[in-house]
């Protein structure tokens, strides 16, 4: 749907993806997102940017999106490069460790996101029912118990920090957020997805979450 067209009065999901970064031309995290800036899913505006590779810089201008925007839903996704389908992720852990620089140059080891905060939040997201639409419609997901140690962990702590501390907003719910992972793109590496499978996977991901109340129950071996 243009831009021209959409009522800017909907509320809002904030979508971001990355810049860049390890030597890669191009983050399919943010071309995916990018294309489903403007669209209207379930009857909410979809609002994407883009955030640096950094650790300093990714968390504050989150946190200064969403409180711009105020969205309803959050859903940050990132390039895991080596995986082989849109990875849910379940848990952000309290540490910074990288094994690269991140594009300003920083690598921290064995630090703290907050110091002064818990060890790991949970996503909000109803991750295993997005995993079953995501399934049933032909594309490929796992739910994921590593979002790893670099930016993607660090600005999914820092979002479901910001998350838990929000008071209700919308009809007496929280927002809600989390973190999806995406592959590489074909002729970036292997195993790879292509684009439009991304961009519609997480459509999928997103009109699940506003759309499911209770998160489905998965059988002990069906995600694996």
């Amino acid at each position: 749907m243009p831009s021209s067209a959409t009522p800017v009065s909907l509320p809002t999901v904030l979508m971001t993806g990355f810049d860049a970064f390890g030597g890669d031309a191009v983050n399919p995290s943010w071309l995916a997102v990018q294309d489903l800036h403007d669209t209207v899913i379930h009857g909410h505006r979809v609002v994407a940017a883009q955030l640096p590779t950094t650790f300093e810089g990714s968390g504050r201008i989150l946190l200064k999106l969403m409180r711009l925007h105020k969205p309803a839903l959050v859903v940050c996704v990132g390039l895991a490069g080596g995986r082989g389908g849109l990875s849910l992720e379940r848990i952000a852990i309290n540490v910074d460790d990288a094994r690269i620089a991140d594009n300003a140059g920083a690598q921290p080891v064995d630090v703290w996101v907050v110091p002064t905060g818990p060890d790991a939040y949970f996503s909000t997201l109803p991750i295993k029912a997005i995993w079953q639409s995501l399934i049933a419609a032909g594309i490929a997901a796992e739910v994921s118990q590593s979002a790893g140690t670099f930016v993607c962990n660090h600005l999914f702590y820092v979002l479901m920090r910001a998350l838990k501390k929000q008071r209700s907003l919308h009809g007496g719910r929280k927002p809600r957020g989390g973190f999806i992972h995406v592959p590489y793109l074909p002729g970036q590496g292997l195993p790879c997805m292509a684009l439009a499978d991304m961009v519609r996977g997480l459509q999928l991901a997103v009109s699940c979450a506003l759309t499911t109340g209770q998160d489905a129950a998965v059988g002990a071996g069906a995600l694996h």
